[in-house]
């Protein structure tokens, strides 16, 4: 009776054990084994190897799927960054190998092929363009305005010469194609001379072409003239090449 006693205490304390084992430890292990989640019956309490230990009544754990690719569609050898995307250098929105304008300064707005957007398709991109809204054929300078090209004034006068007038000419066809337009015929001049000396220079310049437009058919309702002299140079007064761009005159669109 003592011996049968003893066994069924023992076969109670065995049966304890192995149910209060088979409990879910508060930190799983973590691995998963024939899609069963798997931990030591003992929580890591023994010294007893996890291979092919398993608690019965264990809930069913789904795989997780890898997460899709960010880009899924990149091309074959193009590089890619860190979430598998093209190379997006200067992060204007389109890829490098995509990107005929590699270097775009950040935040300029670019079209699909990743260049400075032109509006009024002169050559010179919106974000340096000083004049937007140049009339298609007109010749402009570097920074989109529309000049009379290399008008040879000699020094301290305002005629025109007639190694000029195609250049004229080509403005007054542009002036025809665009019979609604007025403009206004602006004088600059350079910083030599003085101020006064300069400013009268600039407005008889302006007003010399004007009459050339006149001649030539242009009406004069359609333009006006005015002479900034040295106030408004477009490059550098201390070179000789910064002071011929900023003799000039040039032809603003009036809205």
């Amino acid at each position: 009776m003592k011996i049968f006693r003893l066994a069924t205490l023992a076969a109670v304390g065995l049966l304890s054990l192995t149910l209060a084992s088979c409990a879910p430890p508060t930190t799983p292990e973590g691995w998963v084994y024939g899609g069963y989640k798997q931990w030591h019956p003992q929580d890591g309490k023994a010294n007893v190897g996890r291979a092919g230990t398993q608690c019965y009544f264990c809930e069913r754990t789904a795989e997780k799927a890898p997460p899709p690719p960010a880009c899924p569609n990149t091309p074959k050898g193009v590089p890619v960054d860190a979430k598998g995307c093209p190379l997006d250098s200067d992060g204007d929105g389109v890829p490098d190998y995509l990107d005929k304008c590699p270097d775009t300064p950040r935040g300029v707005t670019v079209d699909k092929d990743g260049c400075p957007i032109d509006s009024d398709g002169d050559g010179v991109p919106d974000n340096r363009d000083k004049c937007p809204g140049t009339p298609k054929g007109a010749h402009v300078n570097e920074v989109g305005c529309w000049v009379v090209e290399n008008l040879h004034f000699d020094s301290d006068k305002a005629t025109i010469k007639s190694v000029d007038f195609a250049n004229l000419d080509s403005v007054i066809m542009v002036l025809n194609q665009n019979p609604s337009m007025n403009v206004e015929i602006q004088g600059h001049t350079d910083s030599t001379s003085n101020r006064k000396h300069n400013q009268a220079l600039s407005e008889f310049r302006a007003e010399a072409v004007r009459q050339y437009f006149i001649a030539k058919g242009v009406s004069p309702k359609r333009l006006t003239t005015v002479g900034y002299g040295m106030d408004r140079p477009i490059a550098d007064n201390s070179t000789p090449q910064g002071r011929s761009m900023n003799r000039r005159v040039q032809l603003d669109p009036l809205k």
